[in-house]
């Protein structure tokens, strides 16, 4: 299980593979994913500042993830998500589960990042050119 909060942007593909590439050989025949990228909804949004609480927002990432190892037949989690200045079209957040099969690893994936948007300390204020405005 592994958990990042970093203000670098990074690719979710290569992230992906770089931690699949330490996981045991053999044992997995399943990873979902999911990689969420910041949207202009057509309000013409400049750019995104998300914030977060240090320590705390990590140890709920973990949280999350541990809770989705015992609920799940999954063999591993990760869990990668940006803070600090952003771009639309950056990606922000990085998600995956592997398991021995399909069905645990998508529940275990849809899991994390429901979790993860509905309760994690993070906080959104949204450049736009009319000023700027926070959103949960």
């Amino acid at each position: 299980m592994k958990v990042e909060v970093t203000p670098n942007e990074f690719n979710p593909w290569t992230s992906l593979q770089v931690y699949e590439d330490s996981l045991v050989a053999g044992k997995c025949g399943a990873v979902a994913t999911f990689v969420g990228t910041m949207r202009d909804e057509g309000e013409t949004v400049q750019g995104m500042f998300l914030e977060h609480y240090p320590g705390m927002t990590e140890n709920y990432l973990l949280s999350i993830s541990d809770t989705a190892l015992q609920r799940w037949d999954i063999l591993d989690t990760l869990i990668i998500h940006r803070v600090g200045n952003m771009l639309p079209g950056d990606t922000i957040v990085l998600v995956a589960a592997w398991a021995a099969h399909r069905a645990p690893a998508f529940e275990a994936c849809r899991f994390l990042i429901e979790e993860l948007k509905s309760k994690a300390p993070f906080w959104k204020r949204e450049s736009l050119d009319e000023g700027e405005r926070w959103l949960k």
